[in-house]
Parts: structure tokens; sequence; C-alpha cells
């Protein structure tokens, strides 16, 4: 269990401290000890089953809890009038139909999120009134053609209708059904007066998700945030560690934090004061080779649970366009491959718990493993 740190900017310190003189993480095989967690391997519901339904709606939710997953994942923005609302991003243009809406049509804008500019129409420009007037789309149709039968049909909803839904479910395993939420860009929208993590804590609260053993996770890539949270709340924490780039909150001593850095056996250590796993895209784990094939795993599974903490990969997708090349079946990039085959090396790796978007297929992948 994780320690309670002084600060967030001590431990961004202590981050950046600790991996300026580590080395990268280097080939070396799995780890033998994985998976001594009665519990594990977990399979997440990414964004719901939004494999098969519009992202991020209720109905994602609802064929996620009726495909077995063990955990439905919420990303959290809000609206103008301050309501957390489950949408991947602010930028609500590619998720909703807004950009249909003539009545909106002067609200698309171009902001800094997080450095970069960004147009398109946002949440927090919108009260949940007039969010709720809009309907959910396929976020890709190209690759899921399928999915776009249900554009228009979906409300957004609030973190509060998604937790309404999880606390009354029971998971096909008989357990509690597990919430996820990821706070989004949370300096972003703390510089325009939104405390994402006083909202979160609140209503989690609200529904009694208080203690380090409910069935409730909450993640982000930024750094001081998650230290925030280890003092504001018990329940368990994991910090999110992209491919490349690195936290925008954190620096110290004008030295930028990177995710390559964090992932380190120090890097690790450092994050196990303030969190309970660390969540890695997935080519942090196993990377890949220069033809699209799978390499050989780094050592930073081993790490993290030498460390302490559990192991979460992301993201996996059963489209040719998103598989290892042994993995595809065809060269359509939207053509199924052999998404359980994918997961089941990472299994092996020693990964504890996977977000997929195709909850069914983690489910057998699962079950097939532990053969």
């Amino acid at each position: 269990m994780r320690s309670i740190p002084k600060s967030a900017a001590a431990v961004v310190a202590a981050l950046v401290l600790a991996v300026t003189s580590a080395t990268p993480s280097v080939a070396h095989g799995p780890d033998p000890k994985h998976h001594d967690q009665a519990t594990l391997p977990v399979v997440i519901a990414h964004r719901g089953a939004s494999g098969y339904r519009p992202e991020h709606t209720i109905a994602a939710y609802q064929l996620a809890i009726k495909q077995c997953a063990d955990y439905i994942e919420p990303d959290l923005v809000v609206t103008r009038d301050g309501i957390l609302v489950d949408r991947h991003e602010p930028e609500i243009g590619g998720t909703t139909d807004v950009s249909s809406r003539p009545e909106f049509a002067n609200r698309k804008t171009t902001k800094q999120l997080d450095g970069k500019p960004v147009t398109g129409w946002f949440a927090e420009d919108f009260t949940l009134a007039e969010l709720k007037t809009l309907r959910a789309v396929e976020r890709l149709p190209e690759l899921r053609p399928d999915n776009t039968a249900y554009n228009g049909l979906y409300q957004v909803p609030t973190f509060e209708e998604v937790l309404k839904l999880a606390v009354k479910t029971k998971a096909c395993s008989g357990k509690r059904l597990g919430v996820i939420p990821e706070i989004k860009h949370s300096t972003y929208f703390r510089h325009q007066g939104f405390d994402m993590e006083r909202k979160t804590v609140a209503m989690l609260k609200k529904f009694g998700l208080t203690s380090h053993r409910d069935p409730v996770v909450i993640q982000s890539f930024e750094v001081s945030n998650l230290v925030r949270l280890s003092w504001m709340t018990r329940v368990r924490l994991v910090q999110l560690v992209d491919c490349q780039g690195g936290p925008y909150d954190a620096t110290a001593n004008g030295i930028p934090l990177t995710y390559a850095k964090m992932s380190t056996a120090k890097g690790l250590k450092a994050i196990s004061l303030y969190a309970d796993q660390v969540s890695f895209c997935k080519d942090v784990m196993i990377p890949r080779q220069a033809d699209g094939s799978l390499g050989t795993p780094t050592r930073v599974i081993r790490d993290a649970h030498r460390a302490g903490l559990v192991v979460v990969g992301w993201t996996f997708r059963r489209e040719n366009n998103f598989l290892p090349l042994e993995f595809r079946s065809s060269d359509n990039p939207a053509d199924p491959g052999d998404l359980v085959g994918e997961i089941q090396v990472f299994l092996d790796a020693g990964m504890d718990q996977f977000f997929t978007d195709n909850p069914d297929l983690g489910v057998a992948a699962v079950k097939e493993w532990n053969g």
C-alpha cells in the first residue's frame, strides 16, 4: 500500500532526481512472480465496450457488463456549470454530433490544451442541459463502420449516471462491478477554475466509494493531482504512462519529467510513494520491432512489481490497425485479427490488468490463458 508523500512538488522533484541518472529498461523477459493476486488478471472495458458501441455511452457500459468486464472506465471532463461528464477529451467534436448543430456553430473555437492548439467544441463551453441535447457518434467510423448504426441514439452521460449504473450492478464474477475514472487534463481545467479532483472525490463519496477496498481506482497522466489525491482519498490510484512524452505538469528545477524516465526502476519506486498501480502504454512493456511484430519484453513489468505496483496495460483492440504484425488477419486495417493471442502474450509477460475495447475477447483471453 502506498505511503503518503509530503507534497506534489516534493514527489516530482524526487522523481526527477531518481531518474536523471537511471538507465532505461532493457529487454529482460517475463516476470516469473506475476499474477500472485487472486483477483488478477482483471479485464477493464475501455470507455465501455467501445469496439461495438460509440464510446462513453451508457449503452457501451451496459454491453461491457454483459460481456463480463470487471471494471468500466469513464473519462472525466466538466461542463460550464461544473458537472462531471463522460468524454474522452474536452473537445467533443469527434464524439458527438455537435458539428451538425447550427445552434452551436458559434461555439467552435481554438484553445491551448496542454500547450497544443486544438480546434473544435469544448465541453466546458456547454451547460449540462445543452450537452444533453447532443448525441454520441462513433469516433473511428473508418475502422468501425458497424458502430455508426448507433450514431445519434445515446446522450453524453454524467459521472453520476455512470456510478448509478455501476453500484447497482454485479460483475459476472459475482463481485461488485469496478469503476476506473480518469481525470482528464487536470492542469488545463484547474486554470479555468475547476477542481476536478475535489469533484471526483465528492461524487465517489456520494456513492460510498471511499476505501482502498472499494472497487474504484482513479487514474491520471499527470502527477501532481495524483499526489494531491493521495491525501484526499483512500481509494486506489494509478499513474498512467504513455509511450512517449511526459506529464504536462511535471518539471523540477527546469528539468521535464518524461514517461521513459518514470518507467525506470527508480522512477517506479518513486511512483509507488503516491500510487498503487502503474498503467503502461503496451509498447512500453513489449516494444514493436521495425516490421511491426512484437519484440522482447522489457524489464518494466518486473521493476514495477518489485516496487509493489500492480501493472495495467492499454489499449487492446481487435482491429488489424492496432495489432502487432503476427496477430493481423489481413492487410485491411479494419478487419478483426487475433486479439486473444496478443493479450495472452502480455499476460505471459506479467501484465496484471488490461484495458480493451472488446471486453468479450478480453474475457476469452483470460479464460483460455488460465486454462
